[in-house]
């Protein structure tokens, strides 16, 4: 299985082997015939006889780690002891935990933070539970909540298997925003169910993040969890997709010297992140979008059985065109791609209007390999790390749930999200960006904190935000 977004993956090898027989030169030769590639190599012992060493070899995925494993075990004098995989032993035992914030080392401090002074902090909730908000961890956590029924390019793949993903999601809202977050594994697929167990867990948290629940349910638990809970719920999958075209794009046509309300726009995989994707850019001034899916372009001429699709073809396709992507992409400025491998072809690229803009996000197989469309192409961008321009989400939800919990806004809005993909894009400077940049790396520091304060600004705007005042610098690490 190829690793998802072209990661290359590391295995260690600790072998032995005869010295009087074998030399390490014809270890690495034989690994090299491979292509695999050594990147570490320590020794474990050694004596006259024999040597045991630890080999670390970059591979690009599972069946080049089988390969190289076989043509160590065809080596007179090799002894394979044990391979590991790096990315495992970094599994191990879960990737996150809890830590205390005050010592107990004290009878007295154990009075204070538990029975009995604690009675006196819930009491003093009970009476005014805002107080919640100041005296417990709600109002700097997240829960990260899944199904495990759309994980990664995976599928259905349960809420056990989801757990790593969902750990995580976790380490990337603590690192890059100080937010507490918890992985939330619901072993139901019942849409009324996950929505009411959402609503029970909710006291402890401040925001809720749905994560890999498969279309069309998560659009209902979305809207309903939106309704009825006074925090903020963010499907990542959808709006942190959308949010981060968005700044791409915005970059995209500064290159290309367009404008979002002349474009014309054709994006492919009418699910759940294509219609979020659809609804920014046409909040952003996009008045040209025409959808397509496995079966055409939806118009207002069909009748869908899907009541997103019915929805989807009120507000989009102005001039109703009708047929397959090769048909309705002809003089399309940008290519929007949330759907399946290699679906966009060459002859397709070439019927785009001059200095075409291709986003080809599915993952880890674009819609149209970027070797093949470069020369026709003036900007492009994947969801893979190993090319230029990544549409990664991790842009997108620290600092946005960064600014919601410390305005302690009621919900993400509209505003909030187009907020936050301009703040992305504006990371960027001028100076900096070309063909090959658009969008700033997911380590730029400066990227959670644009996003807060664009959030918290945009809450404060649109009258979302519940706190009274807070400063509007950079993310600090510091909450009060």
């Amino acid at each position: 299985m190829a690793l998802p977004g072209g990661a290359a993956m590391n295995i260690t090898i600790r072998l032995q082997f005869e010295k009087d027989i074998v030399s390490f030169s014809d270890i690495a030769a034989a690994i090299g015939k491979t292509g695999g590639d050594i990147v570490g190599i320590d020794v474990i012992s050694s004596s006259k006889v024999h040597t045991v060493r630890d080999i670390t070899v970059s591979a690009l995925d599972t069946k080049q780690c089988d390969l190289i494993i076989e043509a160590l075990k065809k080596i007179r004098g090799v002894k394979i002891i044990n391979v590991s995989d790096r990315t495992f032993l970094m599994h191990i035992g879960g990737k996150i935990e809890t830590n205390s914030k005050i010592p107990v080392k004290t009878r007295d401090d154990l009075s204070r933070v538990y029975t009995p002074g604690v009675a006196r902090v819930c009491t003093a909730i009970a009476e005014d539970p805002r107080k919640a908000y100041s005296l417990t961890i709600k109002r700097n956590t997240v829960a990260v909540v899944s199904d495990g029924t759309a994980v990664l390019g995976l599928g259905d793949i349960g809420p056990y298997a989801a757990m790593p993903v969902m750990e995580g999601k976790a380490m990337l809202f603590k690192e890059f925003a100080g937010v507490d977050a918890f992985p939330i594994c619901l072993d139901t697929k019942d849409t009324e169910e996950i929505i009411q167990i959402v609503k029970a867990i909710s006291p402890a948290f401040g925001g809720i993040n749905l994560e890999d629940i498969s279309a069309p349910r998560c659009f209902e638990i979305e809207k309903r969890l939106k309704e009825e809970l006074d925090i903020p719920v963010f499907h990542d999958d959808q709006h942190g997709t959308a949010v981060v075209l968005l700044a791409g794009l915005l970059n995209a046509l500064k290159i290309v010297d367009k404008k979002l309300e002349d474009i014309k726009v054709v994006l492919t995989g009418i699910g759940a992140a294509g219609i979020a994707c659809t609804k920014i850019l046409l909040a952003a001034g996009v008045r040209n979008i025409i959808g397509v899916d496995r079966h055409g372009a939806i118009h207002r001429d069909e009748t869908y059985e899907n009541p997103y699709w019915q929805e989807y073809a009120q507000i989009t396709n102005p001039d109703n065109l009708k047929g397959s992507l090769s048909d309705v992409i002809a003089g399309a400025d940008v290519f929007i791609g949330v759907s399946a491998p290699g679906i966009l072809k060459v002859e397709d690229v070439k019927k785009m209007a001059r200095d075409p803009i291709v986003f080809a996000m599915a993952n880890p197989t674009p819609e149209i390999d970027p070797e093949l469309a470069e020369p026709y192409v003036r900007v492009m961008a994947t969801g893979r790390s190993d090319y230029p321009n990544q549409i990664n989400n991790v842009l997108c939800f620290p600092g946005i749930f960064r600014g919601a919990l410390d305005c302690r806004a009621r919900e993400i809005n509209e505003e909030m999200k187009l907020a936050a993909a301009k703040a992305i894009a504006s990371v960027v400077t001028e100076d900096e960006l070309n063909e090959t940049y658009i969008i700033p790396s997911v380590f730029n520091s400066k990227v959670v904190e644009r996003v807060r304060q664009a959030v918290v600004e945009a809450a404060y705007r649109t009258g979302v935000a519940r706190k009274d005042h807070i400063p509007l610098g950079g993310y600090t690490g510091e909450q009060k």
